[in-house]
């Protein structure tokens, strides 16, 4: 980045200010999704309002996940264009940890949308596009750890680790408790 005056920077900063809020709410609704799945909440009455949060979660990361690649048009420094913030890897600016962003974007799209069109679809090819979430997480933590300009900052290895643990165990009772629905049981 050339130094200069700070409005010449606003795009940048706003982007990456958007970029961090949306890779924490990613991994809220991440976090939140495999918690329902898992079927970790027991509360009555808890699972239909996890159901409508994580739902208006997931729209909101859209969104922020919209702002922090659309912000970036207006970056004197990047120019990435239209292409540059759509087509993985075509943006000049570490274009394989951004176009690992931008395919982790375009997933997370195609996923957070998918559960308006699940009575099309169905249920079981909902639930088996939704096994990818994790991809997209997975893909957003190589994202911000190779293309975020504050990768390597205490501040950043601690919020992604903060976000990536409750991901970690609910996927791991996720995959634990399903494995135990289908192992028969020698009784």
């Amino acid at each position: 980045m050339t130094a200069g005056a700070p409005s010449h920077e606003l795009f940048w900063f706003a982007s990456r200010a958007l970029g961090v809020v949306a890779f924490a709410m990613l991994g809220v609704t991440v976090s939140v999704g495999l918690s329902i799945a898992g079927r970790l909440t027991h509360r009555p009455g808890i699972a239909p309002k996890l159901r409508r949060f994580h739902e208006t979660a997931a729209l909101v990361t859209l969104g922020l996940i919209a702002g922090h690649a659309g912000l970036l048009l207006g970056d004197r420094y990047l120019h990435p264009g239209l292409t540059g913030i759509t087509i993985p890897f075509a943006m000049h600016y570490r274009p394989q940890f951004t176009g690992l962003g931008i395919i982790a974007g375009w997933l997370a799209a195609i996923l957070g949308l998918s559960f308006y069109v699940r009575r099309r679809i169905g249920p079981k090819l909902w639930r088996f596009l939704h096994r990818f979430t994790v991809a997209v997480y997975l893909l957003a933590i190589v994202h911000v750890l190779g293309a975020g300009t504050d990768a390597h900052s205490p501040w950043m290895l601690a919020t992604v680790t903060g976000l990536t643990m409750p991901v970690v165990f609910a996927f791991t009772h996720r995959m634990l408790s399903g494995f135990e629905r289908r192992t028969p049981s020698r009784a």
